[in-house]
């Protein structure tokens, strides 16, 4: 990854979940601007895992949906 490349993303999840938090913040949703602080962490944490050359962890798959008969 360049130097570009790193700051372009940087960039680009730091406006995504900066205007989520404040959106929240504004409609005083507290647990939801908390939440959007705990994925900013992970999406940096993400990124840092990338950068420094070990394997992002796989994410679990989502519960299957229950089938209504």
């Amino acid at each position: 990854m360049t130097r570009d490349q790193l700051a372009a993303e940087l960039n680009r999840i730091a406006k995504l979940q900066l205007s989520d938090i404040t959106r929240a913040v504004k409609n005083g949703e507290k647990s939801i601007a908390l939440n959007e602080v705990a994925d900013l962490a992970r999406r940096l944490n993400l990124l840092s895992e990338v950068i420094a050359g070990r394997p992002a962890p796989v994410a679990a798959p989502a519960p299957a949906a229950a089938a209504h008969p």
